[in-house]
């Protein structure tokens, strides 16, 4: 039976993702810490850490993973008619921490308690300082009232949450994402695991080596950009 690896504090390998458990899906390592050089790393070979404050730095790389390729976004009907009442208006990079902390105590069906740790939020806003972790963050009436944030290697961004105060705030923040990203020629939306809401907007599953594949052609391509227009 395969075992979880628990990780060497002194230097940022990680185990091949080939390694990860069935079951629980994609769970690959454990220990480590939260250092921007190892999120960096990991992200790097698609394994993201999830895990809960009782328990220790998890990382995982699920099979089949959830993407969204920015061109193949879908939008409805009716939120394409919120978009054209200019109900919203769309800003990068503002609130940065204030988004994660959104995403962490916003309730959620079917879920109870966040991942989002202060550890959590603390590594992910050293990200943002250093360029790498970005916000996209919907206002309504000057209130910010949805958003999402994650990383940006190469052409990949890797969304981590998203959360929203009224109806199809996160949605309009997604599908906005998605459109500047394929202006920037990015080519890959990393959601991580499936859910419903993800699916009507156009995301897809794929495979851990179809993953891999993507990431190993997108994610050494430097594209320039500016995520705070």
């Amino acid at each position: 039976m395969t075992q979880i690896v628990q990780l060497d504090p002194n230097n940022l390998d990680f185990p091949p993702t080939e390694q990860a458990l069935d079951e629980p899906n994609g769970l690959l390592a454990f220990g480590g810490d939260l250092s921007p050089e190892r999120l960096i790393a990991a992200y790097r070979r698609g394994i993201f850490p999830w895990y809960d404050a009782s328990q220790p730095i998890l990382w995982w790389t699920p099979s089949p993973r959830m993407v969204l390729f920015p061109e193949r976004v879908h939008i409805s009907r009716s939120l394409q008619k919120r978009f054209k009442r200019n109900e919203f208006t769309l800003r990068y990079d503002r609130q940065f921490e204030k988004v994660m902390q959104l995403c962490a105590t916003v309730p959620r069906a079917g879920q109870q308690g966040t991942w989002i740790t202060p550890e959590m939020l603390a590594a992910y806003s050293t990200l943002h300082q250093r360029g790498v972790a970005h916000s996209v963050e919907v206002y309504r009436q000057g209130e910010l009232v949805g958003g999402l944030y994650g990383l940006a290697i190469g052409r990949v961004f890797f969304g981590e949450s998203m959360f929203s105060l009224c109806s199809d705030a996160s949605k309009i923040a997604m599908v906005s994402l998605a459109r500047r990203l394929q202006q920037w020629g990015f080519s890959l939306i990393d959601c991580q695991v499936s859910s419903p809401h993800l699916f009507t907007m156009g995301a897809e599953e794929i495979t851990r080596e179809q993953f891999n594949q993507l990431l190993a052609e997108a994610i050494d391509s430097p594209l320039t950009y500016n995520w705070s227009t």
